[in-house]
């Protein structure tokens, strides 16, 4: 799928849409500032949520980090696993703050 950029995320939420978004960004970063909704799971312990996300598997997930990098890995490792609607949030968490 598509990457997506912040202002269609957050057109899509002022449009009363909740996506299912996964932030892969460490815990302490995730307590310092977050999309609201969002779920964190740290890049280093996805492999280890898989089952948890099992009911996900055919949604779209957004999945985001600071600056797209780590969540870029996390796009291509989940569609590795059979998830079928991955889309990276461009430019992270630093970009949407600005949109």
């Amino acid at each position: 799928m598509p990457d997506i950029t912040p202002a269609e995320l957050k057109q899509r939420q002022a449009a009363g849409e909740h996506p299912f978004i996964i932030d892969v960004r460490e815990t302490w970063e995730n307590e310092e500032a977050r999309i609201e909704g969002s779920q964190n799971i740290p890049l280093g312990t996805l492999p280890q949520k898989l089952d948890e996300l099992e009911d996900h598997k055919e949604q779209e997930i957004i999945v985001h980090c600071k600056g797209g990098g780590r969540s870029a890995s996390a796009k291509a490792y989940l569609t590795q696993q059979g998830f079928t609607k991955v889309r990276n949030l461009v430019g992270g968490f630093q970009a949407y703050q600005q949109a």
